[in-house]
């Protein structure tokens, strides 16, 4: 079980799960996104289309396709997984075909993200060749696959690179968009920031909002490890210490705003993480709300991103160690959790708080919720009540519950009498880089395997790691083959956490350092045995004054050059022009892959390092 537990008695007045989803559906929507690439992910983590419950959400969103940079036609980004042609997966097809489990199922297809940056999308719609060319391609990709409709996710208008042109033009693309789609029957619905800086400048909320059948309110990413002190990913209010730009960065202003500015609350769809943004503490003995944390921290093990851990992960790490303590603070609505060994930081979202969220969402009026995203919450059912997609659940049950949800966070258990830990300011201004939410779109690992002395045994069928006798390697094995990996220099892997991490993190006693010269033996992964659970508390309201962050500006960057591999090379890397990204070659196919931050490519290495004075020079940092 999870490591805290609830009575979900106390928080809603709930029906058996059908007969809420029967009643709840037919007025609002659940909009569930899946990333296509959790496919990818080892073990447990692993999430592919056979693993959506189709019965659970009323719309269903791909992600995600992109934009070809030379003929601005819509683009499938990873062609493998996503067709069923040349070998492919044919997960388009797959996923689609859900509907025939629920007929009254909507699939629809994602078209940008994060990775896919904001320049191309700003060209394409600046022109109306570009956007003809876009608009066809898409209504033929759509209608190929028997999708019912196309969510544009352009991450942002005017930022990135883009132009300030970028928020008419927006407006003028949906329009163009909404004629065709409406030819064909389909829909139209957006993912749209909640931060209020990027919608002022971005976005005619009025005119949006009058286009789209939906909204997705993209309502989390409104602290994260781009700043050097810890906050909630995603509060539903502001925090008492909030100041400056800070006392915006939460739901409900978020929402109110949109609200204000001409957007009819029906067509708002309030969208709630099921991740959490993480850090490492500088000090253990601070580790409140705006604690120092200057560094992201370390990756999950199948997330796989520093700074950022699933819901499922969280659980499981709670589960086996009994150094995390679950707080719960009254001024807040939303947990968060904090690891003494490795200093580690989350907050995120539980059922209690998804709870006051879709209540929240209910009580004013909004067209539903919708989740971001499905692979990351805890779709086994390991974890809290044992229901496999637990925080999806609990947004549905209430939603569709009319009775009196409390939108006050309800402690489970008595607060102690302790006070709450005072917190020191952080002394430097928080960095202006954009979150991440979308996950890098990349193929199916093929790479040759390189010589050494130990080959792991790999299963076929499975993806999983498995430590080298040395330190500094490790070794991913996807269906019965083995493909080694060497760790930036200075870090070695960490088989605990399934990241490349600081020595003094790693247990050394069973892999050779480098200069170590004892002949290697053969090892497979270890097993971790669960803990005992870890500790809950529930804090009284502090006062204490807090930093504000700094506002975020747009980017300004060069396009990225067409990448061409050669074929007859076989398997190796190029450069991009974005500094912590690069280009895989594989087979004569060119997969775009990201470092996890602060991490960026350094091609002499061929490996993620930390970056270094020159770094810079030749790309954009």
């Amino acid at each position: 079980r999870c490591s805290v537990t609830y009575d979900m008695k106390t928080l809603l007045l709930t029906l058996p799960l059908l007969l809420l989803l029967a009643a709840s559906l037919s007025e609002a929507v659940m909009v569930c996104y899946f990333g296509s690439w959790a496919v990818y992910r080892y073990g447990n983590g692993k999430f592919d289309v056979e693993n959506i419950d189709p019965n659970l959400c009323t719309h269903l969103v791909y992600g995600f396709a992109g934009i070809d940079g030379d003929t601005y036609e819509i683009k499938v980004l990873d062609p493998w997984n996503d067709l069923s042609t040349e070998g492919g997966k044919g997960a388009y097809n797959r996923f689609t075909g859900l509907k025939q489990q629920n007929p009254h199922l909507k699939t629809t297809l994602a078209v940008g993200g994060w990775n896919e940056g904001s320049e191309k999308y700003s060209r394409m719609a600046a022109d109306p060749v570009k956007r003809a060319n876009f608009i066809s391609s898409a209504i033929v990709l759509l209608n190929e696959y028997n999708f019912d409709g196309l969510d544009m996710d352009w991450e942002f208008p005017t930022y990135r690179g883009g132009s300030l042109d970028d928020k008419e033009n927006f407006v003028t693309l949906l329009k163009e968009l909404r004629v065709a789609l409406d030819e064909h029957n389909m829909l139209l619905t957006a993912a749209v920031p909640a931060g209020l800086k990027i919608l002022e400048q971005g976005y005619d909320i009025t005119a949006v909002a009058a286009i789209m059948d939906y909204v997705h309110l993209m309502t989390y990413d409104f602290h994260g490890a781009w700043e050097t002190f810890t906050h909630h990913n995603a509060p539903l209010r502001a925090h008492p210490q909030d100041t400056g730009d800070d006392v915006n960065k939460n739901v409900e202003t978020a929402v109110e705003y949109w609200i204000q500015q001409g957007a009819a609350p029906s067509k708002l769809v309030l969208g709630i993480a099921t991740y959490g943004r993480c850090y490492t503490l500088d000090n253990t003995a601070d580790t409140g709300f705006y604690a120092y944390a200057p560094e992201p921290s370390r990756a999950g093990p199948y997330t796989g991103t520093r700074g950022v851990l699933g819901y499922m992960e969280l659980c499981e790490m709670q589960q086996t160690s009994q150094d995390w303590t679950v707080v719960h603070d009254p001024a807040m609505n939303e947990p968060y959790a904090y690891h003494f060994t490795t200093k580690m930081w989350c907050g995120y979202d539980d059922p209690p708080s998804v709870a006051i969220k879709a209540a929240f969402a209910r009580d004013r009026g909004l067209g539903g919720t919708m989740v971001w995203t499905m692979d990351t919450d805890d779709f086994h059912g390991n974890c809290g009540n044992n229901r496999p997609f637990e925080l999806v659940k609990t947004m549905v049950e209430t939603y569709g519950d009319t009775g009196d949800a409390s939108t006050t966070a309800a402690p489970t258990t008595a607060a102690p009498t302790t006070a709450a830990p005072t917190t020191a300011a952080p002394t430097t201004a928080a960095p202006t880089a954009a979150p991440t939410t979308a996950a890098p779109t990349t193929a199916a690992p093929t790479a040759a395997p390189t010589s050494a002395p130990f080959e792991p045994d790999c299963e076929p069928g499975l993806t999983y790691f498995v430590p080298d006798v040395y330190c500094d390697k490790y070794w991913t094995c996807h269906n019965g083959q083995a493909f080694l990996h060497h760790c930036s220099p200075g870090l070695y892997w960490n088989p605990e956490y399934q990241t490349c991490d600081y020595p003094y993190n790693v247990d050394t006693s069973h892999c050779l350092e480098p200069g170590q010269t004892v002949a290697p033996t053969k090892t497979q992964p270890t097993v971790t045995t669960p803990a005992a659970a870890p500790t809950t508390t529930f804090l009284p309201s502090t006062s204490t004054a807090a930093p504000s962050t700094a506002p975020v500006v747009p980017v300004s960057s060069t396009p990225a050059p067409e990448v061409v591999c050669d074929p007859e090379l076989g398997n190796y890397y190029q450069t991009h022009i974005e500094c912590d990204k690069y280009w895989w070659c594989v087979d004569g196919t060119p997969l775009l892959q990201s470092c996890s931050y602060p991490l960026v490519w350094d091609q002499d290495t061929t490996s993620c390092d930390y970056p270094h004075d020159d770094d810079g020079s030749n790309c954009i940092m």
